[in-house]
């Protein structure tokens, strides 16, 4: 046993260094491939960072662009603006026939068109940011070349990045096409009274000139109009019929082209439209006729009474011109024997309280006198008719001399 344990304990030491050898062995072998890993990662992170911002900074539009003559076009320009990137400078130059011109630039001082004959035709958008597309408008022919878009941008730590984007731009004159009509809000059938519209679309080189016309039966098209939109303010029932509209332009030596035939249908209201305000119709257009009508009545009402006026007036004028200017007025008055006496101490009285007054005095002095005769006769008899007749002769004098002293007297 003791042997066998010595040779086991040799066996156990022999064994022991070659195990440790290996070990080591393996250990250094995983340190070297862990330190491969971390550069191969290291690398990859590097790398991937480089890519990423190259390509959130890369350039993107369109290799070629067609434009119609005297219209307008946009060759695009766009990138994904990347933080820690600030664009610094954008040009747009125009290489035709082997020459190189600038024709925009934008940097820390502002915009510049440096090119003069595209001046107040191009532009840049300014709050957008990664968008630097250049529109082009009134298009030319020798505006037809390759556009290079260049973008500069500067990092964090003053690097500078640039990119470049070139496309190919084709300018052509196009003959118009053949237009269509297109209805308004209400379509081809609308109520009487409505509003309505017709615009012609066609596309092509402008300018393009319009015209519209209604077919006539039996005869040619009648002239109606030459703007793009045939507008009604107010449709009537002889506005129904079939129109159509012609189109042309420079192209194809003037080349005219001609729509379909569209049928504009007008539509009676329907008569509760007309009499009520909560139907379908136009409730407004009866309150503006009554309205009108008030108007109307308020005016005439008006008239006539100035008129009224204006009549009563002018026979009130001819009235006062034919009164005489001057009228004589005449007083009459009655002076007795005893009034010329007091004549120099009495009040004047009015001409008729005067009559009234002389005329009572000679009643009473009548009734008196009669009174005394009716007395006298029944005292003395017959003897009292002589004294009553010589008394009522007295009277009677009395009264003639009262009357003839009446005179008349005027006054200015």
């Amino acid at each position: 046993m003791t042997q066998d344990r010595r040779k086991g304990s040799v066996l156990d030491l022999s064994s022991g260094p070659r195990s440790v050898e290996v070990s080591l062995h393996a250990q250094e072998e995983e340190s070297r491939a862990a330190g491969r890993m971390g550069a191969v990662v290291l690398l990859a992170v590097v790398a991937t960072a480089f890519v990423g911002c190259r390509a959130f900074l890369d350039l993107s539009g369109a290799a070629q662009v067609k434009g119609v003559w005297m219209g307008s076009t946009t060759i695009p320009c766009t990138y994904t603006p990347s933080q820690g990137f600030t664009q610094q400078v954008l040009t747009w130059s125009m290489e035709r026939d082997l020459s190189i011109s600038t024709i925009f630039r934008r940097d820390d001082s502002g915009d510049h068109i440096l090119l003069s004959r595209f001046r107040n035709r191009v532009s840049v958008p300014k709050s957008s940011p990664g968008d630097a597309s250049l529109h082009i408008t009134d298009l030319e022919i020798p505006d037809s070349g390759h556009y290079t878009c260049q973008i500069i941008w500067r990092s964090e730590n003053y690097s500078l990045i640039t990119k470049e984007l070139t496309t190919m731009v084709k300018v052509a004159k196009v003959a118009v096409t053949k237009p269509t009509i297109v209805a308004g809000e209400l379509g081809l059938a609308v109520p009487v009274g409505a509003k309505a519209s017709l615009t012609c679309v066609a596309q092509g080189s402008p300018p393009i000139s319009y015209r519209w016309f209604r077919m006539a039966p039996g005869r040619s098209g009648q002239l109606l109009g030459s703007e793009a939109e045939l507008v009604w303010s107010s449709l009537q029932p002889s506005d129904a019929g079939m129109y159509y509209c012609e189109v042309q332009n420079r192209v194809n030596t003037g080349a005219v082209q001609r729509s379909d035939a569209v049928e504009l249908t007008v539509r009676d209201l329907p008569e509760a439209a007309v009499t009520s305000e909560n139907a379908v119709g136009y409730p407004e257009t009866d309150e503006t006729t009554q309205s009108s009508w008030r108007t109307h009545l308020y005016l005439v009402i008006t008239i006539a009474v100035l008129g009224g006026a204006v009549v009563f007036l002018v026979i009130f004028a001819i009235a006062c011109a034919r009164k005489p200017k001057n009228e004589s007025i005449y007083e009459v008055a009655f002076h007795s024997t005893a009034d010329v006496i007091r004549s120099d101490t009495d009040v004047e009285v009015p001409v008729k309280c005067r009559k009234e007054k002389i005329n009572s005095e000679a009643e009473e002095s009548y009734e008196n006198v009669t009174t005394m005769c009716n007395n006298y006769e029944s005292i003395t008899g017959n003897s009292y008719e002589s004294t009553c007749l010589s008394k009522n002769a007295e009277s009677e004098t009395l009264v003639n001399a009262m009357e003839s002293e009446y005179e008349v007297q005027n006054f200015l």
